[in-house]
C-alpha cells in the first residue's frame, strides 16, 4: 500500500471521527425560534443529527441556516391529532415530544456515537423528552442541554 493511500484513509478516518463527535439532537418551537438559529450558527459544518421544530401551523414553517448534514424536522400541531382515542388537536409540546422521542428510540442505540443533546422547547415537551432520554433510554444528563430555568437537569452536571 502506497503512503498517499494511506494518508487518504487516515484522513477519511479523521473526518468520520469528526462527524462523530458532532452528532446533535436538537428541538425547539415556535417560541425558541432565536435561540434555534444562534445555536445552529455555532455549529461546525461536518455536524451531523437532527433537529425537530414544533410549530402552531403549517403557515409557521421557515427556513433556517443548519449544517448540510443535519435533517430538520417541522412539526405542525394543526395537522397532529392529540393523545390516541381522545379526539383532541395536539397540545403544545405534544408532537415534539412524541416525535424526539421516537427517533431516540431508533437512533440513540449505538453506544459508540456520543449524541450533543440540545433542547429549546416549551416545559412541558422538554420534560417528556428529558424523563424519556434519562429514564427509559439511560441518556446521561451530563449530554442534555435545557433552558436552566426549566430545573430539569441537575446543575452541577
Amino acid at each position: 500500500m502506497s503512503s498517499t493511500s494511506v494518508e487518504y484513509r487516515s484522513a477519511r478516518a479523521e473526518r468520520r471521527a469528526a462527524r462523530q463527535r458532532s452528532h446533535h439532537l436538537v428541538t425547539a418551537d415556535e417560541n425558541s425560534l432565536a435561540d434555534l438559529e444562534v445555536f445552529l450558527a455555532t455549529l461546525p459544518l461536518c455536524a451531523t443529527g437532527r433537529i425537530f421544530v414544533e410549530v402552531a401551523d403549517q403557515a409557521d414553517i421557515g427556513m433556517l441556516q443548519a449544517p448540510p448534514r443535519m435533517t430538520v424536522t417541522w412539526l405542525a400541531r394543526s395537522t397532529r391529532s392529540g393523545a390516541p382515542g381522545t379526539g383532541r388537536g395536539c397540545a403544545p409540546g405534544q408532537a415534539l415530544s412524541r416525535a424526539t422521542c421516537a427517533w431516540a428510540d431508533e437512533m440513540l442505540c449505538d453506544e459508540g456515537t456520543a449524541t450533543n443533546i440540545t433542547l429549546l422547547g416549551g416545559y412541558l415537551g422538554t420534560a417528556d423528552i428529558v424523563e424519556h432520554l434519562t429514564i427509559g433510554l439511560s441518556v446521561p444528563a451530563s449530554s442534555i442541554h435545557a433552558p436552566e430555568q426549566f430545573g430539569l437537569l441537575p446543575i452541577d452536571r
